[in-house]
């Protein structure tokens, strides 16, 4: 039985959606009870992260807002929001730092245990199940080593710590909205939080460390001290800047060391601080880059530590204090390689984490658990197409090759031209002296190769000069007299409307096509439009007829509809542009004409003056 062309056309479409359009289709979907997922890529290639040293495993912070999730579809609070690695398998320890359905944001953190470098890591995100339960592993999504992970989304409580080692604040900042990664801190100066000293933040001496957070410096004078801990005036260990030059100081028994001064923080800027200590040396990072280090290691310390300012005891005064905001402060027992902080700093930032961490389009789950059936959008849209949006189609899809084919065949010949109107003129300037048809006689006149003489004599100039070239030897020929090479004042009228007539044919030839790109971008959206109109009112019927009134009858068919107005859209646009190009390119060729008739009619008139007796007439006329 012969298929109808719709069932062709349909499952073509679909054939090269599912191809081009449908990335991970090799991979199971994890589990069927989730009905959405999306595809993301920690990348460290130069145009991402661009880090290039091991790392290992690192927590990523994935961001999350209406463009790239739709909250209406989620738990109101994300719990059903699942990570699962590339293989489609495992599932990766998650928690949620911030999360509001509401403002359409959200900022998560994902453990990826191994981070290729210089590469692409993918990772699913599985969605849309609202009955799900809530996992979230804020330990597990930090290693061991993390002691302290404050994220102070609290907004007005104490930060809590992530980390799972229960060092929370022990007060209350002042909260700041809007900041790099959701809720923050504001410092005015005058205020500090409190770290506690418990047995997993103790330091021995020269032991691991690493210090990061992300500031936001209001003012860049004096001395101000962003994170502070003492034992004494004997011991101590800061970190801040002084006239916006960041630094880490140093106090072992009295004598205090200071990192080396460099370039300045940016002013009201986010920027990334870590402090890598390892042994008796100590490596000061900003956004990522190495900026100072110092031949020493950290002292012995199990005191209360301080954000914010210089406090010797938590009853004390706070002095140096920071102005500006603070997010994302953690502290960790380990020395983390220089790959690690730049993967940080990268991910973490605002236009660089979105190089960093890319999302993919939407999948959509085809059916039950353990099912890898699912679709893009462009599915759903073709398999609702009507046989109207079809046939719009397809006009449309004639009507763009069309165009696109006249487009490239009028752009090479338009250079071609121009190619051949430059080597003619260079010509003519150089060999027309006192024979006007000197290029135009049968031989070798041109003395050029066999392709350079097919360029010039296919170019309009030359097949002007030609025209001209014809008339001129037409009337020297009619002259009595073989040595009176004049022209009359008629005679060069009448060249001067046949090279006028050659003019206006070659014009016509240089614009022979141009109307079928002017009907593919006036035509284009019509077609489009029609099809759209028709398609909503088949989808509209159709709903009156079945009863049915929801949004999940309703929306595939005008999806589908919408289709045609982008097919009329799509070509419309290249056309547009095409023809405006083409047409400025064809308005140079007619001006180089227009030129070039009046040129050579001067020239003409120069090298073959009237005759004595009509000059004499004339003049006496004008008398």
């Amino acid at each position: 039985m012969k298929r109808p062309t719709r069932f062709w056309f349909k499952n073509a479409l679909l054939a090269l959606v599912a191809l081009a359009g449908l990335p991970g289709v090799a991979h199971a979907w994890w589990n069927g009870e989730w009905t959405l997922r999306k595809k993301l890529t920690v990348d460290t290639t130069p145009s991402g992260a661009a880090v290039a040293d091991p790392m290992g495993g690192a927590p990523v912070l994935v961001r999350l807002h209406v463009g790239n999730f739709q909250f209406d579809r989620a738990r109101g609070d994300g719990g059903d929001i699942r990570f699962v690695s590339e293989d489609d398998r495992t599932v990766l320890p998650h928690h949620i730092a911030q999360y509001d359905s509401l403002l359409g944001e959200a900022f998560v953190w994902v453990r990826v245990p191994e981070i290729k470098t210089g590469a692409q890591t993918a990772v699913w995100l599985y969605y849309a199940n609202p009955a799900a339960p809530s996992v979230e592993n804020a330990q597990g999504t930090f290693d061991a080593d993390t002691t302290l992970a404050w994220h102070f989304g609290e907004r007005g409580q104490p930060a809590r710590d992530y980390s799972g080692n229960e060092n929370h604040a022990l007060n209350a900042g002042i909260p700041a909205e809007g900041t790099l990664i959701g809720a923050g801190l504001r410092f005015d100066g005058n205020s500090a939080v409190t770290v506690p000293a418990t047995p997993s933040l103790a330091w021995a001496a020269n032991a691991p460390l690493t210090w990061s957070a992300w500031v936001k410096p209001a003012s860049l004078s004096g001395r101000s001290v962003i994170y502070s801990r003492r034992a004494g005036p004997q011991t101590a260990f800061l970190v801040g800047s002084d006239q916006g030059v960041p630094f880490v100081e140093i106090t072992v028994g009295g004598n205090t060391v200071r990192t080396p001064a460099g370039a300045p923080l940016a002013q009201n800027i986010w920027q990334h601080l870590a402090v890598v200590a390892e042994g008796a040396r100590l490596t000061l990072y900003v956004n990522g880059n190495t900026y100072a280090a110092l031949s020493s290691g950290i002292p012995v310390l199990n005191t209360p530590s301080f954000l914010g300012g210089d406090r010797a005891a938590p009853d004390a005064p706070v002095t140096s204090g920071f102005a500006g905001e603070l997010v994302e402060f953690q502290l960790a027992r380990a020395a983390r390689p220089a790959g690690f902080i730049k993967f940080l700093a990268a991910t973490q930032g605002g236009e660089s984490g979105a190089r960093s961490v890319l999302f993919s389009e939407e999948e959509v789950s085809g059916g039950g658990a353990g099912a890898g059936g699912h679709a893009g959008y462009f599915t759903v849209i073709i398999q609702n197409l009507t046989v109207d949006g079809w046939v719009v189609i397809v006009v449309l899809a004639v009507m763009s090759a069309i165009s696109l084919a006249v487009m490239a065949a009028k752009n090479g010949y338009l250079s071609a031209v121009r190619k051949g109107n430059e080597r003619f003129l260079k010509l003519f300037n150089e060999r027309v002296a006192s024979d006007m048809t000197v290029l135009d006689r049968a031989g070798p006149a041109l003395a050029v190769t066999e392709a350079e003489e097919r360029l010039i004599k296919r170019a309009p100039l030359y097949r002007l000069y030609h025209i001209g070239a014809e008339e001129i030897r037409k009337r020297l020929s009619e002259s009595k007299r073989s040595e009176d090479k004049t022209l009359s004042a008629h005679a060069i009228k009448a060249i001067t409307a046949s090279m006028d007539g050659g003019r206006v044919r070659e014009q016509q030839r240089l614009n022979k096509q141009m109307v079928l790109l002017t009907i593919a971008i006036s035509g284009g959206p019509f077609l489009g439009l029609l099809g759209t109109v028709i398609g909503v009112m088949i989808t509209f019927a159709a709903v009156a007829l079945a009863g049915d009134v929801n949004v999940n009858a309703i929306a595939p068919g005008i999806a589908a509809a919408l289709l045609a107005t982008v097919a009329g859209l799509a070509v419309a646009i290249p056309a547009l542009f095409g023809y405006n190009y083409l047409l400025t390119r064809v308005k140079d060729v007619t001006a180089d004409m227009q030129v070039f008739v009046d040129e050579f009619i001067t020239k003409a008139a120069e090298f073959y003056p009237k005759r004595a007796s009509e000059k004499a007439r004339l003049t006496g006329a004008d008398s």
